[in-house]
């Protein structure tokens, strides 16, 4: 397994990030990969897969650096460069741009575990690969980046509420599959056989993505280390379980949207974020659906959840039978 030593001071230090470039990358990879996670995926898949594909069908060269890019262990270092707080996407892409083109060859002599293609000896391939990110972060990412990041500062306030509560070790544990602190300052990342880091004196940034199933390391010579990883829960599907007709008639399509939503514990923000209402609107719903006891609310640490009641179940799941072909009788 691969793992970090952390220094506490390093830790201390650490932080969540959101980085629009970490997201360009994600769905770059998801879209190389075409396998969707759940039914959100599927459909932005569907929407921008074809595209994708003739782009790369023109431009054989960069279709090939890709696909030797990104390996099943090792991703190329110079196409992920570890995020920086407050980076925009275009700085980020900035420094795949800028990249030595002899050591991105290396780089990809290790995703490919083995030697480079013919057809990639050439000293342009930091800039196809800039060039494809661009393309992917203004067709397929930035037209719903408000949403999304949205929905990754809601996993960012739910994971600092977790260190808060629990320790970072409980937030660690859950952040993706294959990570887990070890105790005695160390962080496996991953579950490949890769030698272990020291992290003493570095910056160390966590980084959510709203890709799901996808997830990886970077770091930057020993000064910077990221870990990114999927946002988790409800938040990971935006779109959801839809709205019943039925229900929407009942208490207002908005109303309706976050009594559905809450099948599973929800904050106020993570509220605002899958459902991209305001904040005051949803708390006028939530004041409202409390009241006729469709909803309950408890505290955890310092924040509050709320989840169905028994009745606000039934009401969702009797919509929902209602509305699925062949439930209606004449």
């Amino acid at each position: 397994m691969g793992w970090w030593q952390i220094t506490a001071d390093t830790l201390a230090g650490s932080r969540f990030v959101i980085s629009p470039f970490a997201e360009a990358f994600a769905s770059l990879r998801l879209l190389q990969a075409a396998r969707a996670a759940h039914p959100g995926e599927r459909r932005w898949l569907d929407a921008h897969l074809p595209a994708y594909r003739r782009r790369l069908a023109r431009d054989p060269v960069t279709a090939q650096l890709i696909r030797a890019g990104i390996g099943r262990e090792w991703t190329a270092d110079f196409l992920s460069p570890a995020p920086r707080d407050g980076e925009t996407f275009e700085q980020g892409v900035a420094r795949v741009r800028a990249a030595d083109p002899e050591g991105a060859r290396v780089d990809l002599t290790v995703s490919l575990r083995g030697p480079v293609p013919a057809r990639l000896h050439r000293d342009d391939l930091p800039e196809r690969a800039a060039d494809l990110l661009t393309y992917v972060w203004n067709t397929a990412v930035r037209p719903y980046w408000p949403h999304r990041r949205r929905i990754l500062e809601a996993d960012v306030v739910a994971r600092t509420v977790q260190v808060s509560r629990g320790g970072w070790a409980s937030a660690l544990d859950t952040l993706r599959p294959g990570t887990q602190w070890l105790g005695e300052n160390r962080l496996q990342v991953n579950a490949h056989e890769y030698p272990p880091r020291e992290l003493s004196g570095a910056e160390l940034v966590f980084v959510p993505i709203t890709t799901q199933g996808i997830g990886w390391v970077s770091w930057e010579g020993t000064e910077r280390y990221a870990l990114v990883y999927p946002c988790a829960g409800a938040l990971a599907d935006p779109g959801g379980r839809p709205v019943p007709a039925s229900l929407g008639a009942l208490l207002g399509t908005a109303r309706a949207g976050v009594l559905v939503r809450l099948g599973s514990p929800l904050s106020t923000s993570q509220l605002v974020a899958v459902t991209g209402q305001g904040l005051g609107s949803v708390g006028r719903h939530l004041r409202v659906l409390l009241d006729a006891g469709l909803v309950e609310r408890r505290r955890a640490g310092r924040s509050v959840l709320y989840s169905r009641t028994a009745a606000g179940r039934v009401l969702v799941e009797a919509t929902e039978a209602r509305s699925r072909p062949g439930t209606h009788r004449s």
